[in-house]
């Protein structure tokens, strides 16, 4: 029988997946809720392509149902395990395109307006491809560390616990990743629209 969402709502995360895996639906949808954008926010920072991060959301979630009666309380948090997963299947997917050779064509850029909101959205737009651009270029590792200290604002000690290291490499792979962007980056602030902020 499903308890009420009211009931649920202050239930932790690991709570509410224990009473999933004695069959309460509602305390599913909660947690789903709850870890569903998180995990496609992830995915998407790591492949760059929102079909492949809807599915790698989807696949992370579904194992976690899967070994919701496995789950043993304490050892690790449930946000965490999905944060893992998520940057596995992303690692995997990402090694697959490598692998392929299949370079995805970009969109048809939209035709130029006079209006300011559209000037504005296209060149936020240009930067979050450029962004995008030069975080496919790091090694897998120091994109995940980057994408999950400042992107997805996770502190070092919850990243090295995703990531299964300790926080000074968390730390490393961070600054060195860092530096990388910077490096990718250089000599595009004029074409994104830095030139103001350059000094």
């Amino acid at each position: 029988m499903d308890m009420p969402r009211d009931t649920l709502a202050p239930l932790s995360d690991e709570a509410l997946l224990g009473l999933y895996a004695t069959g309460d639906r509602e305390a599913a949808r909660l947690l789903t809720g709850r870890l569903a954008p998180r995990a496609f926010a992830h995915a998407l920072r790591m492949l760059g392509d929102r079909a492949e991060a809807e599915d790698v959301a989807q696949e992370a979630l579904l194992r976690l149902w899967r070994m919701a009666p496995d789950w043993r309380p304490g050892e690790a948090q449930v946000s965490t395990w999905v944060y893992r997963v998520v940057g596995n299947l992303a690692t995997d997917r990402l090694r697959q395109r490598i692998r392929r050779r299949a370079d995805a064509l970009e969109d048809a850029a939209e035709p130029a307006s006079d209006q300011p909101a559209v000037v504005q959205t296209m060149i936020e737009a240009d930067r979050m491809a450029a962004l995008q651009a030069a975080l496919n270029q790091l090694p897998d590792r120091q994109r995940q560390a980057v994408v999950l200290r400042h992107i997805e604002g996770l502190a070092n000690p919850q990243i090295a616990a995703i990531m299964d290291i300790g926080v000074e490499a968390v730390e490393s792979l961070t600054a060195r990743g860092k530096r990388a962007l910077a490096a990718l980056l250089a000599g595009r602030r004029e074409e994104l629209g830095y030139e103001d902020a350059q000094q």
